[in-house]
């Protein structure tokens, strides 16, 4: 089932936050995205947990940006299983950062939002 979307000019990011180095970075440049005023970052524990108002702002948005750490993807299959059908996927893993060697770095995290703002430009 897809959700219907009524588009706003607002994009949002949503990213894995895992306990391992790639979800710190994928956290870590969501947030800066977020500061940064690209765009707003979500909280993709929130979809998954189906909180009525976070899945409303999310249908409201724009553009959808994921970033995953790893090939687990487990931010992308939470915004897919939600409804979810049309966003942009970020992995990390995909950029030559494998799991577990990745130390969280400026550079890294400066790689990915790029990417991102890229995606929403």
């Amino acid at each position: 089932m897809n959700i219907p979307v009524q588009h706003t000019d607002k994009p949002m990011v949503f990213a894995c936050s895992g306990a391992a180095d790639v979800g710190a970075i994928s956290d870590q440049a969501a947030r800066r995205l977020a500061k940064e005023k690209d765009a707003p970052m979500c909280c993709v524990a929130a979809i998954a947990a189906g909180i009525p108002e976070i899945e409303e702002k999310a249908k409201q948005s724009n553009q959808i940006i994921v970033i995953d750490g790893c090939k687990k993807d487990c931010a992308q299959h939470i915004l897919a299983r939600a409804g979810f059908g049309s966003f942009t996927h970020i992995q990390l893993e995909d950029m030559g950062m494998k799991k577990g060697e990745a130390p969280v770095t400026e550079e890294r995290i400066d790689a990915v939002v790029r990417l991102a703002r890229k995606a929403l430009a």
